[in-house]
């Protein structure tokens, strides 16, 4: 199945168990503060599991835009390297608003899973939390042998949007990747072994947890359920890696073009293509949700994104401008679901074109710098760039920070945070005196 097929057989499947089909929100919901960015399925609906909005119907289905570079759910550091985790994702999902509970939700996530899409059921694992016997008792009604139903803890089947708000325990999905299904064993289970890969989440909206961390229960319970597009795609497809789908096999293709590389040259570079055609689908959502580049919130997101980007394209060979060419490759996928991509495609592909250029301009000098900057902490035995040449990438070249720490890391050198932070509250202090001057 195409990734297309997979997302409308979610969605039709849901509609024809009564639910209500709502188009993605935007990455930037006006509407709530507490959030730079939509990170997960159910934020639209937050106010509607506290119980201070209604909506005219009690099931819902959706495939929601999500971005998560920042808080509690921030994934960038792994984009690249790893074979499932990204900025952007499409996050598939049905919702009760007090209607059907823990039964209904697991019941149908079986059938879909194992009768509709068919992933082999031998494959298949189940996470719940420590404290529910209720969910454990319900997957076995279901079919699941006990043995591949796991009981873990708050950190991985307790599930929260960010630090206050609607949350409860959940029960996660697991599939086996692996080439040999005889060599699965539960400790692999929410373990860093990527044979393993949560694929779908059941969260049962119980409570709201306040800015204290106390807990109060929801006046009607809930449920919220999350399916990575790309992961369940990554399963159906049979790869081992998203970047193997066809989200993604077209933007590596035209990086590659772009670079007049093959294959051997993606081999060599896998993470780093990886993560620049991950960045390219955020670049554009980000854009066509009217998001600029600019120097606070989310318009620095942005700027940090393209320029994590940019320099990542550098160092592969990529000397001229190239985010264009291939954030037009994303708008080429997605464009039908998401015709915002389409009517932005000019914007898009000026605004990236004229801020990667802003920073190359910069890049070349900044770049000269920091590697005199190293050798000499080289020569003098020292593995810690001090904050005053770090906030200078930044204040004098336009290097994010986390730019530069991804260029040191490469070289086995870290940053003083503390001195970097120290230097950036003195540049604060002048910068105020300066405006109170004129």
């Amino acid at each position: 199945m195409k990734s297309n097929e997979i997302r409308h057989t979610f969605l039709d499947y849901f509609q024809h168990k009564q639910h209500k089909y709502l188009s993605s929100s935007p990455l930037v919901l006006s509407s709530d503060k507490s959030l730079l960015f939509v990170n997960a399925g159910m934020v639209p609906f937050k106010n509607v599991f506290l119980g201070q909005e209604q909506l005219p119907y009690t099931r819902v289905c959706s495939s929601q835009k999500c971005l998560r570079v920042s808080g509690k759910h921030n994934d960038l550091e792994s984009v690249g390297s790893s074979p499932r985790h990204h900025t952007f994702f499409e996050m598939l999902g049905n919702f009760s608003f007090g209607d059907y509970f823990k039964q209904e939700a697991i019941h149908t996530a079986w059938e879909l899973l194992t009768q509709v899409y068919q992933l082999p059921v031998e494959r298949l694992w189940i996470s719940v939390y420590k404290d529910d016997e209720e969910s454990a008792r319900i997957w076995e009604e279901v079919g699941v042998p006990r043995q591949r139903i796991l009981p873990f803890g708050d950190e991985d089947n307790f599930w929260s949007m960010g630090e206050t708000g609607p949350c409860g325990p959940c029960s996660e999905i697991h599939y086996y990747r692996g080439s040999d299904p005889s060599k699965q064993r539960p400790e692999g289970v929410n373990s860093a072994d990527d044979d393993y890969m949560e694929i779908w989440n059941l969260v049962f909206m119980q409570y709201n947890r306040d800015e204290q961390g106390s807990l109060t229960p929801l006046s009607a319970f809930s449920v919220d359920t999350g399916m990575g597009l790309e992961r369940l795609t990554t399963a159906l497809q049979g790869v081992q890696s998203s970047y193997e789908t066809d989200l993604f096999l077209p933007i590596l293709q035209r990086l590659l073009e772009l670079n007049r590389q093959g294959n051997a040259h993606y081999q060599q570079h896998q993470p780093t293509y990886n993560a620049i055609a991950d960045h390219s689908r955020s670049l554009a959502f980000l854009i066509a949700d009217h998001v600029v580049p600019g120097n606070n919130g989310r318009d620095y997101v942005l700027r940090r994104l393209i320029r994590r980007a940019a320099y990542m394209g550098r160092t592969l060979g990529l000397e001229q401008p190239f985010l264009a060419s291939v954030a037009q490759v994303s708008i080429d996928i997605l464009g039908q679901q998401y015709p915002e991509l389409q009517q932005s495609s000019a914007d898009i592909q000026a605004l990236l074109t004229a801020e990667e250029k802003r920073f190359q301009r910069t890049l070349s000098r900044g770049l000269r710098f920091l590697e005199e900057v190293c050798q000499q902490l080289t020569q003098a035995g020292q593995r810690t760039l001090p904050g005053p040449e770090a906030f200078k990438l930044y204040d004098t070249f336009g290097f994010p920070l986390d730019l530069t720490q991804k260029i040191l890391a490469e070289r086995g050198l870290s940053v003083s945070m503390q001195a970097y932070e120290e230097e950036r509250l003195k540049q604060q202090q002048r910068s105020r005196q300066h405006a109170a001057f004129k």
